[in-house]
């Protein structure tokens, strides 16, 4: 390892891109202790402690939520009008053409940012709501005025991460968006350990190994489950062309267990928040049975073991769902048919695509049932051990393992590709 860093240490170009993106985190973190004017921290941070929600929410912002900072909504809305995008792209047949060529693929990549700013006001605006009704003396002023200035605000702070996150992907050395998510998680492992330190007690030692024993096997999960894949060997048919001879060769088409990556939980959280923010808005409604109705519905989703149910359930049936949006077996049976390929024992045409798609749906519930327990594992955690950090949870192990292996791979291929010029 100490090789390695040596070596990317030297390439000036490398060490240049890795610093650039180092800086950009720092800036990062400076913004998301930058509150917004007129907010009350005490009472922000006691909601977020007692809330499961709000507090799995204050992960993927980095932490910046619980401090009501100026980029307290993170990636958020970007992620939510990337993702309305690859849907409308299943529904549209013209906005799947132009995913399969560049000009359209830059296309679709600044409508997702023109969309990104109604996407953020509207967040903004239902989460200082959410926040007011959820507690009070929250936001000290709540005149139009100051509510506009800051909607305003914390749009413009999801506009600049975007831009950051851009910033960062183009010096291919990993995800922007992904990793500015990684750095929020990693910046609050601090605050996590110190809190456990400051409430240690003899008795909890026991408890406290068998915790991290758990973080450990998870961490050896992800990695195994995030690296796993089936591989489908192809055959290619000789051809001939004029006077020589091509194909002929075998090789394999990769089939990832889990596809999917962490979209499927981020999907799950804003469908399980959707219930529980719209009663927010009826709990004070002047007809009882709505009032009552929502009150209802949000002591049902605060039930720990109703919310851990839908939780798994979601995320389990988004699993499939985004693998479905991503995974075309009709168009690898296509090109493989073109191209002159195909499977041992498997006609070309419909009859790979079927068993493509069999295939996958197969590989993809050991996936599914990964994801799920990964997702409610900081409920079981917490329900066996008393710990109530999130912070270490299974979905933010998924994620810095993630992000770290994808980082690492981007900067070997940039390593590999320098021995390549050297030769």
């Amino acid at each position: 390892m100490m090789g390695k860093i040596i070596q990317i240490w030297k390439a000036r170009d490398l060490r240049n891109k890795i610093l650039f993106v180092l800086s950009m985190l720092v800036i990062f973190r400076f913004a998301a202790h930058i509150p917004v004017p007129g907010v009350n921290a005490e009472a922000l941070k006691e909601l977020f402690a007692s809330n499961q929600v709000l507090g799995l929410l204050n992960i993927f912002s980095g932490g910046s939520m619980e401090n009501f900072s100026i980029v307290m909504m993170g990636v958020g809305p970007y992620i939510t009008a990337s993702i309305i995008f690859q849907l409308l792209a299943m529904i549209v047949p013209k906005l799947e053409e132009m995913q399969k060529e560049e000009q359209g693929r830059q296309k679709i990549n600044m409508w997702t940012r023109w969309l990104t700013v109604p996407l953020g006001a509207l967040q903004a605006f239902g989460m200082i709501t959410l926040l007011k009704r959820s507690s009070a003396g929250i936001v000290s002023d709540d005149t139009l005025f100051n509510l506009v200035c800051m909607i305003i605000t914390i749009t413009a702070g999801t506009i600049f991460l975007m831009w950051i996150g851009e910033l960062i992907t183009e010096k291919k050395v990993g995800n922007g968006i992904s990793l500015i998510i990684f750095a929020g998680i990693v910046a609050s492992l601090p605050q996590s350990i110190y809190e456990v330190l400051i409430s240690y007690d003899p008795s909890k030692l026991f408890m406290i190994i068998g915790f991290l024993i758990i973080a450990v096997i998870t961490v050896i999960g992800v990695v195994i489950i995030t690296e796993a894949q089936r591989n489908i060997p192809v055959q290619y048919a000789k051809q001939i062309r004029g006077n020589r001879m091509f194909g002929g060769t075998s090789t394999h088409l990769p089939l990832r267990v889990n596809m999917a990556g962490v979209i499927p939980i981020i999907f799950a959280i804003s469908v399980i928040l959707f219930p529980s923010m719209i009663a927010q808005f009826f709990i004070h409604a002047r007809t009882a049975f709505i009032a009552n109705a929502a009150e209802w519905t949000i002591e049902v989703f605060n039930n720990q073991l109703v919310y851990g149910i839908f939780y798994f359930l979601l995320v389990f049936a988004f699993t499939y769902f985004y693998t479905e949006v991503i995974f075309h077996p009709n168009q690898i049976a296509e090109n493989l048919q073109k191209q002159g390929g195909f499977i041992p024992g498997i006609r070309p045409g419909r009859h790979t695509s079927e068993y493509l798609a069999n295939t996958t749906h197969k590989i993809i519930l050991v996936g599914a049932l990964f994801l799920g327990i990964i997702a409610i594992l900081p409920l079981i955690l917490r329900y066996f051990t008393g710990i109530q950090s999130l912070a270490i949870g299974g979905t933010s192990l998924l994620i810095v393992v993630s992000v770290v292996i994808e980082t690492m791979k981007q900067i070997e291929a940039q390593l590999t590709m320098r021995e390549y010029e050297g030769m």
